[in-house]
């Protein structure tokens, strides 16, 4: 019977769906001004975004590479059973990626809301992956 896979496999497609969709919306920052760049910088609290062209790099492939990865989740989210190993090592992935976001985010005196969310939200999403993932077994597909 399917009844005990049933909310680990709509918890992963929600999850998967839901991180997937907004990372894909990192898309945007890849082709975005840099004038605008500057002014999302600004607003949320930092002072002017430093013009030198490895800040622009940066920022477009980090986003590129954001919306790479949001659209393997949305891919997984379709069968989460056939792909429960990646999706595995991608909680895992996420929650150690949280870890070390958290200090990074210290480290570089980001502002505080941002070191209080960013981190501990990424090793949440990533911890709920990871469980959820591994309640699903393979004898109940």
């Amino acid at each position: 019977m399917n009844t005990p896979r049933i909310w680990p496999e709509r918890v992963l497609r929600f999850m998967l769906r839901y991180i997937g969709a907004v990372s894909i919306l990192a898309l945007i920052a890849v082709f975005m001004p840099y004038a605008w760049m500057n002014a999302i910088h600004q607003y949320l609290g930092m002072r002017a975004l430093p013009s030198e062209p490895i800040v622009g790099y940066l920022a477009r492939s980090l986003s590129l590479f954001y919306a790479l990865m949001g659209g393997l989740l949305v891919i997984c989210s379709f069968d989460v059973v056939r792909y429960r190993k990646v999706i595995c090592f991608l909680g895992a992935a996420f929650a150690c990626f949280g870890i070390v976001m958290w200090f990074v985010d210290f480290l570089e005196g980001m502002p505080d809301y941002w070191k209080h969310l960013e981190g501990p939200m990424v090793i949440v999403f990533g911890v709920v992956i990871l469980l959820a993932a591994l309640r699903l077994t393979k004898d109940e597909s």
